[in-house]
């Protein structure tokens, strides 16, 4: 019964993989037709409570709503089964791009597209920017927080420092941005009364707990641990799945600190691979199977894969059960409003390092940029015209 509720999972999400275009937000509308509309796995507040779960856990938001339905319909197999079914169809373009990329980089046309997929990724940048900072720092202390934390990654760019500021987004955002401290208090004595009661309820939840465990030991091994070869690739891949907050675009300058800055890929092969996934149905992470290829073939690819997405699965995984008590908390909220203001900061600081990698290359590009930006914004174009656009553009210029 559960493999076949899996197998029913798998074709449902392969689905979805090949036909959800537009981003996370508009993947959290498909997934809500597809399983609260049509096939009833959920209800709304059942739905609402696992996207409220993963817009607070670092990781691909989108991915880990679906990884939920799976594990609501049918255990950790349909879990497993939800991925693999949203992830493989982007993974696998996105391979076949890397691979046809490094073929014909060398010929004028290729190079051009290439640097039309560059002006697409500022252009892409740009907006998310825009539209992050007008939901998540509403009023002067959440936008002082962001330029705070935008001139502390101009001071220290490194994966050190995006760690430094999302500390500070999340004690600033407790510390301040909190105004329930009695409640907070309050609270405190609640869970020291239900502690004997959660550790009872723990021990029901043994998987839960396991993938925690797993969760915090990879991260420590990823970055305590002097890793070579593959290991360094699943490493560099891991960290930067696990310090997501706030949506995939936020895992550009991650993984910029990550590839980029170390050499293993150039500037134009990244953003060109980041602007192409914007076209891509699924996961905006499969751009991670593009950046593997580049930087390990197609071991590499598998490899980065799985390391970027598997953090945000296991945080998703263990954290599930204990989501309803945790999600009323008020300095739960606090925190994330903190967060938020950091991630607008950080993406602040991978706009401007976008602008500084030689993407301006001529007097036509900043037109181009524009142009593509007012379609996304004011145009309401889908990313996947936007991007062939600014690749056409870039092939004929």
């Amino acid at each position: 019964m559960i493999l076949l509720r899996a197998l029913d999972v798998l074709w449902t999400f392969f689905l979805l993989g090949i036909s959800a275009f537009g981003g996370p937000v508009a993947h959290l509308g498909y997934f809500r037709r597809s399983f609260v509309e049509r096939k009833k796995w959920l209800d709304d507040e059942e739905y609402g409570a696992l996207v409220a779960l993963c817009q607070f856990l670092p990781g691909p938001a989108s991915s880990q709503v679906g990884f939920c339905v799976g594990m609501h319909r049918a255990g950790w197999l349909g879990g497993l089964a939800a991925w693999l079914g949203f992830t493989l169809p982007s993974a696998l373009l996105m391979v076949t791009l890397a691979h046809y990329l490094s073929l014909f980089q060398s010929s004028a046309p290729a190079r051009g597209a290439l640097h039309g997929l560059q002006l697409a990724a500022v252009a892409v940048v740009a907006q998310a920017v825009w539209l992050m900072a007008r939901s998540f720092c509403p009023d002067t202390p959440r936008r002082a927080l962001a330029l705070l934390c935008t001139a502390v990654l101009g001071l220290m760019p490194s994966t050190l420092g995006q760690i430094f500021v999302l500390l500070i987004g999340g004690l600033t955002g407790w510390a301040t941005l909190d105004d329930s401290g009695l409640v907070r208090h309050r609270e405190t004595h609640r869970l020291a009364r239900e502690w004997p009661a959660a550790r009872r309820e723990m021990v029901l939840h043994a998987p839960a707990l396991l993938s925690l465990a797993l969760f915090s030991g990879l991260l420590v091994t990823a970055f305590a641990v002097p890793l070579h070869g593959p290991w360094a690739l699943a490493g560099a891949f891991y960290r930067s799945g696990a310090l997501v907050f706030g949506g995939g675009h936020v895992v550009l300058p991650l993984l910029h600190d990550a590839l980029v800055t170390t050499g293993w890929v150039t500037p134009q092969m990244f953003l060109a691979g980041y602007g192409a996934a914007q076209a891509m149905p699924g996961p905006l992470f499969s751009v991670a199977s593009y950046l593997g290829l580049l930087t390990g073939g197609y071991r590499g690819a598998a490899i980065a894969t799985i390391a970027i997405f598997l953090p945000g699965l296991l945080l998703v995984g263990g954290t599930l059960p204990y989501w309803r008590a945790l999600r009323t908390r008020p300095y739960i909220s606090a925190i994330m409003k903190g967060l938020n203001a950091a991630v607008v900061g950080m993406l602040g600081a991978a706009f401007i390092d976008l602008l500084t990698l030689s993407t301006l290359q001529s007097a036509f590009d900043l037109p181009i940029i524009l142009f593509a930006l007012l379609l996304l914004s004011a145009g309401r174009a889908r990313p996947i015209l936007v991007v062939a656009f600014c690749a056409a553009a870039g092939a004929v210029g």
